[in-house]
């Protein structure tokens, strides 16, 4: 409603205005919060009226319904006219020149806020809690639904109200609140892949193979090394392999002939400094037996260069 005199007394002031922006007045600083700029005739009526401090007032758009709040800062404008935040007149949808309602109002202290910025570049600022706390001093109230701007570094910020405590509009002035932040409209998530599902799975199945091979490893199953340098599996010594091969051989030619033939040849034996079983030198008929009988001796030559225990030569203490 729209009172000229100034005689009227009441609880309320409601006042219609042309809005402009900032840029239409020496006012730039009226861009980093929500004062408004109001003909010295509001003040007159606001001073006859009985109306809370801080001043604070709704702002609608008649033609949109649109809904906000805001503080003043001065009375200094053109009467009929009213310079306001151009941010606020963008969450108002109104144009340059286009009538906005006043209203004086009361809102209550808020106690909790939520945040959302509209770009990712806000979580660029080192501590965004310091920086709007100190940024917010410029402003009287919020309103759910708002967009509100924010220089800082000489770059703006503009950030959405998603949530007020405890009403949809609240004041700021003088009151703790606790302020909490959603991601911004641009922000995206890392993105997860799809694999990293199924490598889940695949590492859990990946990790069955080593589950079943665990069995593999036992203990003490290395490979083995004497401190001697010897091989691990040593042949038997061939004196005794020779030995029992022989010795059957020599009772199955005919039993007392090879005791004979033995002590006939012991100084041959003697002289050559060896020992030969089962010799068949006394047997002419047989010279094939006799040189493959003698070549067999050879094995334990090549073996010698092995160190094998209990494989020396044998001398006897009668000369």
């Amino acid at each position: 409603m729209f009172f000229d005199g100034y005689g009227y007394h009441g609880t309320s002031f409601e006042q219609t205005y042309r809005c402009y922006p900032a840029s239409f007045i020496d006012k730039a600083q009226i861009e980093n919060g929500d004062k408004v700029i109001m003909p010295p005739s509001a003040l007159d009526r606001l001073a006859s009226l009985h109306i809370d401090y801080p001043m604070l007032f709704e702002l609608r758009n008649g033609a949109t319904e649109r809904v906000s709040h805001c503080g003043v800062l001065e009375f200094i404008a053109e009467e009929g006219v009213i310079y306001m935040p151009y941010w606020m007149m963008e969450n108002l949808l109104l144009q340059e020149g286009d009538f906005v309602r006043v209203k004086n109002a009361t809102l209550p202290k808020g106690t909790y806020v939520k945040l959302q910025p509209h770009t990712k570049d806000f979580l660029d600022i080192s501590n965004p809690k310091a920086m709007l706390e100190t940024m917010l001093r410029n402003f009287s109230c919020l309103t759910t639904g708002d967009s509100i701007m924010v220089a800082y570094n000489n770059k703006k910020y503009y950030i959405d109200i998603i949530e007020a405590k405890p009403s949809h509009a609240i004041s700021i002035i003088e009151t703790d609140c606790e302020v909490d932040f959603a991601p911004p409209l641009d922000y995206k998530e890392p993105e997860r892949p799809a694999v990293s599902i199924p490598t889940g799975k695949a590492s859990a199945e990946g990790q069955e193979p080593p589950a079943g091979s665990e069995p593999k490893f036992n203990p003490f199953t290395g490979s083995g090394r004497r401190l001697d340098g010897k091989p691990l599996k040593t042949q038997p010594p061939p004196l005794s392999s020779s030995g029992s091969d022989k010795r059957p051989n020599g009772s199955g030619a005919g039993g007392t002939t090879t005791v004979s033939s033995s002590s006939s040849q012991s100084t041959n034996r003697q002289s050559q400094g060896k020992l030969v079983f089962g010799s068949n030198a006394n047997r002419p008929g047989d010279p094939q037996k006799d040189t493959k009988k003698e070549a067999k001796p050879e094995p334990p030559k090549n073996d010698e260069a092995e160190f094998q225990p209990f494989s020396g030569k044998r001398y006897s203490l009668r000369g």
